[in-house]
């Protein structure tokens, strides 16, 4: 053990830095000054295959667009590095005419954007640069309160997006996003909608102001991205602007009216980017080795456990096979750092879905997720084939993971993936240790369709003997351009379930702007069982349709939106007995401000044949009950210093009445580096065969110091299960990819007299380094 700490101390603090890009706050590091133009009017381009969209533009010009509005753009190669200070001095923003032009998504879509927005697409031989000079006609009334890396709330602020589509698939992309502060996002985008933000690549960043607006000047390696074999590239490229203030929205690209922000997955709509030219293939070898240590108390362990000191190493290790395909290897995998989950409040007889936090699994989680049903809800009953919190979690308690592997990329046509991963025994609970695979395979069809498959593995089951194992086909058909269809076929087994294990789903969307429709049907059977997924309930037949109309109003200036909807489920059990039946009407205005007002009716029927306890010494009788809500909500647009959604509901609930008011999705900014993030649910439920109340309330409270540097804090308070915890962290990105963090965590008990006592706690101190080679 003490060998392996020396070594860890070694590579940790001796070994130079990665040789990556760096991010530094001094402008005369990282990149050189001064670049030159190698060809600004060189020769026309050679295209290695055709493209969806206009002949490419000849020099001087970046930029051609056809009579359908298809874009075609073009990157400037430079003699020399770009300097990466937002000053936007250099010699290719005078001598090369930028792509503009930005079309409105958002308030009228397919006008010209109100704001003017200057965009360039540079290269060498290392980095790809995106440049932008967005020009505001009133800067001193931009929404900017956010600098933490990765903060969703970045795309709430005046920002700039940009995507990538390295393969030319007109499917999937890597996504960029830039707010004044310089606070950034990264993500994967797959299918043109399965959001994935925890893609996190070395690349660098600064911004700027100008008087008549700011800038943006961002150089991403091109070892940071994957893209086909070959010098000659050809691109899929869009770029968002987003003015808060105004609550508009454009892009270089046209997408589809009403996509609103998430119109920068459509990378079958975006422009099409000539005359990059990629670096030769180097297979990148990236090592990441951590430290950890921690001090830990927990009271509720048998024996008890008081102050214990605990050390430990690991190490990550990712290897670029190809171009487009990757090996990653964990072994001794720890984390310490993963935020603790936000508490919930089950007042149903179905399990609570917590998503994934850990970030060897949320990486390229858009390739697993299988027939349309991602990894960030479980509440529509659609089964999750491959749900990573089963491994390493088992019924509440963690195990230990000794090692693991994964393989992902691009084989020609088709996408794959394969996880290994085995976890160790925890012998305090006599819990044994799993071996968990996972394959998947998708094939891109037609302009953008996908077919696919995905068998998981689980080699033993607590409480259970032998392990588990399934197999499924999905696909999905898009159409025109708002319609898809998603479907899925799979198949469990598993020792002592015999019959009835299969499931599979229809479901077809039409999502316009003006006009939505959606029908559905599910099928679970009664021993379908993934043991590596999540099933809310099983042994259903789900029928579902939805219809919306919204229209956008031209007489009233305060209202963007109106929202008519009207929705039904139908659930039946496998013998044909209804269990579920839901009726929702509802309407929604969304102003130009940002503001939205919500009416919501539900009209519902639940029926069950075994009682359930629903709090504690409260339990409803098995039978059949109509529930009825009504919901108002109204929600505070970013424009506010306090934005969220206030909502209060009632209605009939089991033969009595429940009452909620809440307050969700809550922000006070109190400062640009310094917010807070409150949240609270308080039902009061009034039964025959009891009363009670739960209340959930919730503050998450952030000082960004830097972009790449915060301080966090949650606490959380669940009256359901008398619980009060704390969630403490520091986070330093001290070099591209190389992190500190300090955490503490602490649970306690609200039944006790007094105050709430001690049931655990712990101070967890991890460092880890990236060394690309």
């Amino acid at each position: 053990m003490h060998t392996r700490l020396a070594l860890l101390a070694f590579l940790l603090i001796v070994l130079p830095a990665p040789r990556a890009a760096a991010q530094s706050s001094d402008p005369d590091e990282g990149f050189a000054a001064g670049p030159a133009l190698s060809d600004v009017e060189g020769p026309a381009l050679e295209l290695p295959f055709d493209i969806a969209g206009p002949p490419p533009p000849s020099p001087p010009a970046t930029l051609t667009r056809d009579g359908d509005g298809r874009v075609t753009a073009r990157a400037v190669r430079l003699a020399q590095p770009l300097r990466v200070d937002g000053r936007l001095d250099e010699a290719i923003y005078h001598s090369v005419r930028p792509m503009s032009g930005f079309i409105q998504n958002e308030p009228r879509p397919g006008a010209a954007a109100t704001e003017r927005t200057d965009v360039w697409v540079s290269f060498d031989a290392d980095h790809v640069y995106v440049s932008v000079r967005a020009w505001e006609s009133q800067p001193d009334r931009m929404i900017v309160n956010e600098m933490r890396r990765d903060s969703m709330n970045i795309a709430a602020n005046e920002s700039v997006a940009f995507a990538f589509d390295t393969f030319y698939d007109r499917r999937n992309s890597v996504l960029f996003n830039v707010n004044p502060l310089g606070g950034r996002m990264d993500g994967q985008n797959v299918n043109e909608g399965q959001y994935n933000g925890d893609w996190n690549p070395v690349w660098d960043l600064a911004v700027g102001r100008f008087d008549g607006g700011w800038t943006v000047e961002a150089a991403i390696p091109f070892k940071s991205l994957r893209y086909r074999p070959g010098v000659a590239q050809i691109w899929g490229f869009n770029v968002r602007r987003t003015n808060r203030w105004k609550n508009e929205i454009s892009y270089l690209s046209r997408v589809a009216d009403g996509a609103g922000l998430t119109g920068i997955n459509r990378m079958s709509q975006a422009a099409t980017l000539v005359g990059i030219e990629a670096p030769p293939v180097s297979r990148t070898l990236d090592l990441k080795p951590y430290l950890v240590s921690d001090v830990t108390t927990d009271l509720a362990a048998t024996p008890r456990v008081r102050n214990a000191v605990g050390a430990d190493v690991g190490l990550d290790a990712k290897y670029a096979l190809t171009q487009n395909l990757a090996a990653d290897f964990t072994y001794n995998t720890d984390f310490a750092q993963v935020e603790a989950d936000e508490q919930q409040v089950n007042l149903t007889r179905f399990n609570l879905f917590f998503p994934e936090k850990r970030e060897f699994f949320l990486e390229n989680q858009g390739l697993f997720n299988f027939g349309g049903a991602g990894g960030f809800g479980g509440g529509n009953d659609v089964p999750i084939l491959f749900y990573s919190r089963r491994i390493g979690l088992d019924r509440g308690i963690t195990s230990p993971i000794e090692a693991g592997g994964r393989l992902t990329g691009r084989v020609g046509a088709y996408s794959v993936g394969l996880i290994d991963i085995q976890t160790g025994d925890q012998r305090s609970v006599a819990l044994s240790g799993a071996n968990f695979t996972v394959a998947r395979v998708r094939r891109d069809i037609l302009r953008r369709s996908a077919v696919g498959a995905i068998v998981t593995r689980r080699s033993q089951t607590a409480g259970r003997a032998g392990g588990n194992d399934v197999f499924g086909l999905d696909g999905r058909f898009a159409f025109f351009e708002n319609l898809a269809i998603n479907t899925y076929w799979a198949r469990t087994r598993t020792p002592g379930l015999r019959g009835d294990d299969t499931s599979y789903r229809v479901h077809v969307q039409y999502n316009g702007d003006r006009y939505g429709a959606t029908l559905h049907h599910l099928r679970v059977g009664d021993h379908f069982n993934p043991d590596v997924g999540f099933v809310r309930r099983d042994d259903i037949r789900r029928h579902y349709g939805q219809l919306r109309f919204s229209p956008r109003p031209q007489r009233i200036r305060s209202v963007r939106k109106f929202t008519y909807q009207a929705s039904m489920t139908y659930l039946e059990n496998g013998a044909g007995v209804l269990e579920t039946r839901e009726r929702t009407v509802e309407f929604q205005t969304e102003f130009q401000s940002g503001d939205a007002l919500e009416v919501t009716f539900e009209d519902g029927f639940d029926a069950f044949d075994a009682p359930f306890r629903i709090a504690a010494g409260v339990t409803i009788p098995a039978g059949g009950y109509d529930l009825r809500t009504l919901r108002a909500a109204w929600t505070f647009g970013q424009q506010w210093r306090a934005s969220g959604t206030w909502f209060v509901e009632r209605g009939a609930f089991y033969d009595g009445d429940r009452t909620t008011v809440g307050y969700s999705r809550g922000r006070i900014n109190l400062t640009p580096q310094l917010a807070v993030e409150p949240a609270f649910t308080v039902n009061r439920v009034e039964l025959p065969f009891g009363e009670f109340t739960t209340t959930l309330a919730s503050a998450r409270t952030t000082f960004t110091i830097t972009p790449l540097t915060f301080v966090s804090g949650l606490v959380q308070y669940n009256s359901s299960n008398s619980s009060f915890s704390t969630n403490l962290r520091l986070r330093w990105e001290y070099l591209p990819g190389s992190e500190l963090f300090v955490v503490y965590n602490e649970g306690r008990d609200t039944q006790a007299r007094g105050l709430p006592a001690l049931q655990n706690r712990a101070l967890v101190l991890k460092v880890n380094r990236l060394l690309r080679f």
